[in-house]
């Protein structure tokens, strides 16, 4: 990733290593001598613009990736994260895919997510954005998992549902979830909310849970400190749940 400042803000680039040339307000880059460049190295453009060199995270690809529609937000993956210990010997199934978001996350983290996602144009953009991230380890489907979820023969330790046929799905995860795995499920509506506690219900899985959390940014100013008036409200409703 490519950090510059101008006029006191900060503006990046996320640029793969090629032999083309990258266009920036700022000049042009020749990404070639990325080769020989190391974080916290800096290039500069032929307009004089100097770069630093910096390895892109996770919210670097949340703030820059290809948007098919309102990705899962930060504090929402976070918590699917810290909820379920997702860990490196972990493989997640996933539905819902959208722009890829949270696949990415649970990806960076787990050792193999397969992900589904109905709409051929998503799964063309999610694709592009795993791609992008540089992992190996997201395989992204075109399928409907309510359809698809009984033909899949391996075992996960971590299911994520974030499509508006959860309650569809949930009669079938226990075949699919390894002993003591999770199911996490997305929902924006207390309706579509109160649909998939009654099926994990009917399911018997236990320790459920369903929580919605805030986010709420301070502002910093000479007046004074206060919470900012831009922020994120209202997301969704995550369900936990164990078998």
């Amino acid at each position: 990733m490519l950090k510059t400042s101008y006029r006191g803000k900060v503006r990046e680039f996320i640029v793969k290593v090629s032999d083309d040339e990258f266009h920036t307000d700022f000049g042009i880059i020749d990404l070639s001598v990325l080769l020989e460049k190391s974080p916290g190295d800096s290039v500069t453009s032929h307009m004089g613009q100097e770069f630093t060199l910096q390895r892109p995270r996770m919210p670097d690809f949340f703030n820059h990736a290809k948007r098919t529609g309102a990705p899962m937000m930060p504090k929402d993956i976070g918590t699917v994260i810290a909820y379920t210990g997702l860990n490196k010997d972990d493989a997640v199934l996933d539905a819902g895919t959208g722009s890829g978001i949270l696949a990415m996350y649970l990806g960076s983290i787990a050792k193999h997510v397969l992900s589904y996602e109905v709409r051929e144009d998503f799964v063309d953009v999610a694709k592009q954005n795993v791609l992008n991230a540089g992992l190996d380890n997201v395989e992204i489907r075109c399928g409907n998992i309510v359809d698809e979820i009984s033909s899949i023969e391996d075992s996960f330790d971590v299911v994520t549902l974030d499509t508006q046929d959860s309650k569809d799905v949930i009669p079938h995860v226990r075949k699919v979830l390894n002993p003591g795995g999770f199911l996490v499920t997305y929902s924006p509506f207390f309706e579509q909310t109160k649909d998939i506690r009654k099926a994990i219900d009917v399911a018997g899985f236990y320790d459920v849970r369903t929580m919605e959390f805030s986010e709420r940014e301070i502002s910093f100013s000479e007046r004074g400190t206060r919470p900012a008036t831009s922020r994120v409200g209202h997301t969704g409703f995550i369900t936990i749940a164990r078998v």
